[in-house]
């Protein structure tokens, strides 16, 4: 056994120790012999976990000056016109140096004896992940054979007891790769795929104690070089389109990179504002908080001139430690489902906005947001906004995309293939516009039956949409499409008052709408601000703080998007104590965050009603939803096949459009 550094340079010359580390020094030497020298055909370990750590790769990452090998990493780096290269910063992670470590050593190191075994359990992200396609490329054409085991079938962040590892809140996962003698590397590795059962640790512990390779119950994944080590879609759902593929465009919502410029009030933005530009010279950098890379200023700093404003905003040239006039008008932003707050749309306050969102927003645009890397856990498989969303809107993590309704600011220009739109019209022998498309879409997958219907075929991310080949079924699913969106937009979308959705906030009846009475009023008094919300499934009341919520059905109590309860993260933000958990080794946030509302808002008030019965009315739709989902897979639906040999899903190819699968990535959000 001996102590060093799985990662450090093999081949580099002893270095100076003090003589109380002459062990060490002398563990690290042999250490290092083995590294260089040693043919080693067995790996087993649990490697460590860190995002966003490049430069902490060592050797593996960065390559050797006394040897002539490339840095081992640089095998795990896709090429340029694969298309993915935005997402390649998911390769800077602890566990993949180890795994590029471990089978560097056991199969590339000695062309003679490149045998043997590596088994990890690690993060999940490498299964199905884009900026991974190279190192499932690598790992096909080497092995032989590779077995996984999804140890977190419950998704990300499940409750602590159904975790492996107690502290992680990331889905992991055992992979076995096997590579026998007379490995052939033109033919595709097997790849095998279970999940142990969810639930309970302990039962997962007994799970894996019985299992073998010869265990009947492992799927087989596709055989493709690159595709995710995630079994095969089957049956009717493998023939569904893909949700992307009905969309010219989808993108990253807005990542904004610093959480003072949002808020749920916009008066506090102001004053976060005029914190920040009387602030003495020294500090104002401090409070900006810029975008660090590699621990200095990146592109977003308090002394950078940002020339170009953001569609639709005025310039401001001068850079923010130099301003002195007041913040561009807040406006309001899709922050998470269901949670309308305020940003300022600055261009020199945005890491990174996505400007083609902000170029074809206007009144009219409807934005559907959804996961495409992981898969939703529970709720509403995808969900909608007319604000410019978030990076992290759909749930409030793992990041998703964003697909609009319109390509351009006047609502002319459908995101949809337009050979599409023609082809559904002649089906259905009646013309299809775009907003029946996208409203279908909500109709059909927009409430909980969805995910519970496809849970199995879930496994792996990625969704797609049951396209019925009856216009009648088209027709009623468009129909009560329009409704869920005007929902989702709190009625400034798709609203027609001759078809009961008046233009404004959407009520429940009279006489099941929650109400706040006499009794339960929620104080505006400094010291009376509520830091608790739970609810009274007895008398149907939501309380907060020392007030309430009356009328107030269980179901909308424990409404969630994908695991996070709708209604506990919208308080969250509006509570006495905002702090939110520093994970990881990521910066506390700027104190301007800290510049808020010293009372409970009366329209905090409003706006929690106005939710409450957004969500009331979604609940009361959702057995319509399910009822329809039922007759459109009971019936003759069109395939993804069928679309394409028809040119229906052809996308135009001007320069303007931006290749879906690039763009920024998906998972993990830059802000504080």
């Amino acid at each position: 056994m001996f102590v060093t550094d799985t990662l450090s340079n093999p081949f580099v010359e002893q270095e100076w120790f003090p003589a109380i580390l002459g062990p060490i020094a002398e563990s690290r030497r042999q250490a290092n012999e083995i590294k260089r020298q040693e043919p080693i055909t067995v790996v087993i370990g649990n490697p460590p976990y860190k995002e966003k750590a490049k430069n902490r790769g060592g050797w593996v990452e960065a390559g050797s000056l006394y040897s002539a090998e490339p840095a081992p990493l640089a095998a795990w780096m896709p090429p340029p016109d694969w298309g993915v290269g935005a997402h390649t910063k998911h390769l800077r992670n602890l566990y993949v140096y180890f795994w590029r470590w471990a089978t560097w050593k056991v199969f590339d190191h000695d062309p003679s004896a490149n045998t043997g075994i590596v088994c990890f359990i690690t993060m999940a992200g490498f299964l199905n992940g884009p900026g991974f396609e190279r190192m499932r490329d690598y790992l096909r054409r080497t092995p032989d054979e590779i077995w996984v085991i999804d140890c977190s079938p419950e998704g990300h962040q499940p409750e602590v007891n159904t975790r492996i590892f107690e502290g992680v809140q990331q889905p992991v996962c055992i992979v076995l790769a096997s590579r026998p003698p007379g490995t052939d590397p033109n033919v595709a590795a097997r790849v095998w795929f279970r999940a142990v059962p969810a639930g309970n640790r302990r039962a997962k512990f007994d799970a894996l104690g019985s299992l073998t390779l010869d265990t009947d119950g492992w799927a087989e994944c596709p055989s493709e070089w690159r595709a995710p080590f995630l079994p095969q879609s089957a049956g009717a759902w493998a023939t569904y389109p893909a949700l992307d593929d009905l969309f010219v465009y989808n993108g990253s919502g807005v990542m904004p990179g610093r959480t003072w410029i949002i808020a749920p009030d916009a008066e506090s933005l102001r004053r976060r504002w005029q914190t920040l530009i009387n602030a003495p010279s020294n500090q104002k950098e401090v409070l900006f908080h810029p975008h660090l890379l590699n621990g200095k200023p990146g592109d977003r700093h308090s002394n950078r001139v940002v020339a170009k404003a953001l569609p639709g905003y005025e310039p401001r040239p001068t850079p923010v430690a130099d301003e002195r006039g007041p913040c561009v008008t807040p406006i309001r932003y899709g922050f998470r489902s269901f949670d309308r707050q305020w940003i300022i749309p600055d261009n020199r306050l945005i890491n990174r906005p996505n400007p083609e969102l902000w170029e074809s927003h206007s009144g009219r645009q409807v934005y559907l947001t959804a996961l495409t890397r992981t898969s939703p856990e529970a709720g509403p498989a995808l969900t909608f906004t007319g604000l410019i969303p978030d990076l992290d809107y759909y749930k409030g993590s793992f990041g998703g995309r964003a697909f609009p309704l319109w390509r351009d600011r006047d609502a002319s220009v459908p995101n949809i293939p337009p050979n599409l739109l023609a082809y559904l019209g002649q089906k259905y022998q009646r013309p299809v516009r775009a907003e029946d498309l996208m409203a279908y879409i909500a109709a059909v997958a927009a409430h909980p039956a969805f995910r519970a219907r496809f849970k199995s075929d879930l496994v792996k991310p990625g969704l797609r949409v049951p396209l019925t080949a009856n216009g009648e079924i088209f027709a009623a699913a468009a129909d009560l499409g329009r409704t869920i969106i005007w929902l989702y937009t709190f009625g400034e979308r798709f609203a027609d008052p001759n078809r009961g959705r008046p233009a404004g906030p959407p009520r429940l009846p009279s006489s099941v709408a929650p109400r706040i009475p006499a009794a339960g009023a929620l104080s505006q008094d400094p010291a009376a601000v509520p830091d608790t919300i739970d609810y009274d499934e007895t008398n149907r009341r939501l309380l907060i703080g020392s007030g309430y919520v009356e009328g107030v059905a269980p179901k909308v109590w424990s409404y969630e998007v994908s695991g996070k309860q709708v209604l506990r993260q919208w308080f969250s933000y509006r509570k006495t104590n905002r702090e939110r958990p520093i994970i990881g080794d990521r910066r506390q946030p700027s104190k301007l965050g800290d510049l808020q509302p010293d009372h409970w808002l009366a329209e905090y008030t409003t706006e929690l009603i106005n939710l409450l019965n957004v969500i009331g009315r979604l609940v009361d739709l959702e057995p319509s939803q399910a009822d329809l989902l039922e007759r459109v897979c009971a019936d003759q639906n069109i395939s993804a096949d069928e679309l394409r040999a028809a040119g229906a899903l052809t996308v135009p190819t001007t320069p303007t459009r931006r290749t879906r699968a690039k763009g920024s990535p998906e998972q993990g959000s830059l802000l504080d």
